[in-house]
């Protein structure tokens, strides 16, 4: 059935890509549709695996195929020849390279290909994403449908905590992951709001998103939502101070002295059920992580932390309790899940990967101080900076979902720098022919000016 199901997306590819070159003014709502996507893809099973090893205990269990990818080649060959630009690659081009290294230090290489073909996808969307939003119809539009994916699993979750769960995940199976997801759409929904009157019902998006973290009763994901929040007030304000702004600060810090007394009951609850006792889950995780980077400098190969860990005695020399839920866990920091499989240079690929898409969209907000998508970049720079931040304590990051939603991070920041010119080539200025400037002087006295190269 799965290769039926492979075959006919293949097949529509040809009939999707010549419907999107007929129909450009689409762009818009198919960017939306991509948008909600992300939310319901996993839970309408839009993906087949041709390889599946189900019962492989790391985080990447297949060579998978999903709705999203098929979608992100229709707009890659859609698109223009001359338009298919997407900067911002190259970090991750690296780090799979890293991936693809690590294959070497184990006898099982074909798990850590599943994650490297999971990385290829990553590309792959980043590109679409990056093309797509070159028009500025587009971006608003695929946050709106983030929006509503988001607004989808806020009722989820209330669904979830009506029936009893302490801490409710909606349809993503675990509360940190959707925790996780949250900060891809609210600092971007919030930083429209900062830049436009128009799109009033972005706030959906910070209302969602605080519903999510509060009834998930997560520790990482309140704090770090509040900390994100405040972070992007502070960073818009400095940039360009407007009474707007100030307004939106204001309401933003009343909304979190309103979610903090909510938060703090879910958390009440959710402690009050945990035993006292001296067993410390994730400080025994990283022992065996920080034990197997010290054994292997070089990686014991993607995607296989958890067997090494049970096969080589790691986990039971740092004290992991012999439980199922114990044993078969990563450990609860994508840093060091990193340095333990991928070595020390994959480490380095992996945070450069995070910080070099900040590092840009903050250079063109402030290059462009005026330009209103200037507010856009910043909040997609504050959602990478609270999910790198987010990372320190959860493994996550790795697994599709989690990157799909980096990867349109990523090519949002692309598009939205290339619109305005970051990496436009500079107009050297050339210096004016010695003859020129001696007839320039004698006509008015002036001194010499350089001019701009075809001026």
């Amino acid at each position: 059935m799965k290769w039926i199901a492979l075959l006919a997306v293949l097949a529509l590819l040809p009939v999707a890509i010549g419907w999107l070159r007929a129909n450009p003014r689409k762009l818009p709502q198919v960017m939306f549709a991509l948008g909600v996507l992300q939310f319901v893809a996993g839970l309408l099973h839009m993906y087949v695996a041709p390889i599946s090893w189900a019962y492989w205990p790391g985080f990447n269990k297949g060579l998978e195929v999903s709705i999203v990818d098929a979608i992100a080649i229709a707009l890659i060959a859609s698109a223009p020849a001359g338009v298919r630009i997407a900067h911002l690659r190259w970090p991750i081009v690296l780090y799979m390279l890293c991936v693809l290294l690590s294959a070497t230090q184990t006898d099982v290489p074909l798990p850590t290909l599943f994650y490297a073909w999971q990385l290829g996808r990553v590309i792959l969307l980043v590109t679409a994403v990056a093309i797509a939003c070159r028009d500025p119809r587009v971006p608003t539009a695929l946050i709106r449908g983030l929006i509503v994916g988001l607004a989808f699993q806020a009722v989820m979750s209330i669904v979830d905590r009506a029936q009893g769960a302490l801490q409710a995940a909606g349809t993503f199976g675990h509360q940190n992951t959707l925790g996780m997801i949250t900060h891809f759409v609210v600092f971007p929904s919030l930083a429209v709001l900062l830049a436009t009157k128009k799109e009033k019902w972005m706030w959906l998006g910070p209302v969602a998103g605080a519903i999510i973290a509060i009834l998930a009763a997560s520790r990482a994901t309140l704090g770090l939502a509040g900390a994100g929040v405040v972070l992007l007030l502070f960073l818009s304000l400095v940039r360009r101070p407007t009474a707007r702004k100030r307004g939106v600060a204001a309401m933003g810090i009343i909304g979190l002295a309103i979610a903090a007394p909510l938060a703090m009951t879910t958390l009440s609850e959710r402690f009050k059920e945990i035993p006292l006792g001296g067993y410390d889950e994730r400080a025994a995780f990283e022992r065996a992580a920080w034990a197997m980077v010290h054994d292997h400098p070089f990686g014991v190969g993607s995607n296989h932390y958890v067997i090494v860990a049970n096969t080589k005695g790691y986990s039971n020399r740092a004290g992991v309790i012999p439980t199922f839920g114990s044993r078969s866990a990563h450990v609860h920091n994508a840093y060091l899940l990193n340095a333990a499989e991928t070595g020390y240079i994959g480490l380095v690929a992996f945070v450069l990967m995070l910080v070099w898409p900040i590092v840009a969209a903050l250079r063109c907000a402030w290059r462009f101080r005026r330009d209103p998508r200037g507010e856009l970049l910043l909040g997609l720079a504050t959602a990478l900076i609270v999910v790198a931040l987010h990372s320190k304590y959860e493994w996550i990051f790795v697994t599709t979902g989690l990157e799909y939603f980096y990867a349109i991070a990523v090519g949002l920041i692309a598009a939205i720098a290339q619109q305005m010119g970051y990496w436009a080539p500079k107009r050297r200025k050339q210096p004016v022919r010695r003859r020129d400037a001696d007839d320039a002087s004698e006509a008015d006295g002036d001194a010499p000016v350089a001019v701009p190269a075809g001026a």
